[in-house]
């Protein structure tokens, strides 16, 4: 099964998507946002040029499930995006992506100032990677 992550931020969306088979998980860039309607669309578009079947959408909760503000937002957008896709979308927690993703993007020798840009979609493929294992299993 073909899926999308998104990494939901209040001016940029990352994507990232998996292989057929699951395994391979690619960020594929970014969705500005001017709106969640707008950003719904663009998302939805991106799904289907890309063939996925389900969506995933990170939810920024605190430790001990508390459900912030931008949390709220992502699970309004993650409702929005199944409508409008029609698809199904699953909350996944998500803790610390960004910081993951900064690493991650060091490490592979990204230079500092081309990282902001890629941040967002490597959050995104890093919430895929724990939402699949995670599903999948050790």
């Amino acid at each position: 099964m073909r899926l999308l992550a998104v990494d939901f931020g209040e001016k940029r969306i990352g994507l990232a998507v998996s292989g057929e088979g699951s395994t391979v998980v690619v960020p594929v860039g970014t969705v500005t946002r001017t709106s969640d309607g707008q950003a719904a669309a663009a998302v939805a578009e991106a799904a289907r040029e890309r063939e996925v079947e389900r969506i995933v959408v990170g939810h920024p909760v605190r430790c001990g499930g508390v459900e912030t503000l931008l949390a709220r937002r992502a699970r309004n957008f993650a409702r929005r995006l199944a409508e409008v896709s029609g698809l199904p979308v699953d909350l996944h927690g998500e803790a610390l992506t960004s910081r993951a993703a900064d690493a991650a993007l060091e490490s592979a020798g990204v230079p500092a100032s081309r990282r902001a840009a890629a941040r967002d979609a490597e959050a995104a493929a890093t919430i895929l990677r724990d939402y699949l294992a995670l599903r999948d299993g050790p």
